[in-house]
C-alpha cells in the first residue's frame, strides 16, 4: 500500500525522544485528524516503511511504550 507523501512539517517527533539524533519515532497528527489513521514511521529512515494505526491501536501503542520506558 502506498501512501500520499506527508509535509515534513507534518511529522512530529515523540515527546520522549532526545535532541541527540538517536531512536526516534515520529507521527503525522494532521494527517490522523483528517483521515482517521494514525500514521508512524522512523525518523531515521523518513523514506521508509509507515505502520498505518487506528486512534485506539495508537493510543494502546503509547500506554504499552510508557510502561516499559
Amino acid at each position: 500500500m502506498t501512501h500520499a507523501p506527508i509535509p515534513e512539517h507534518g511529522w512530529l517527533s515523540s515527546t520522549y525522544s532526545g535532541s541527540n539524533g538517536g531512536e526516534c519515532i515520529q507521527w503525522a497528527p494532521e494527517h490522523a485528524q483528517a483521515t482517521g489513521v494514525v500514521l508512524v514511521r522512523d525518523s531515521k529512515t523518513p523514506a521508509g516503511p509507515r505502520l498505518s494505526l487506528t486512534a485506539n491501536s495508537f493510543a494502546a501503542l503509547v500506554a504499552f511504550a510508557k510502561q516499559h520506558s
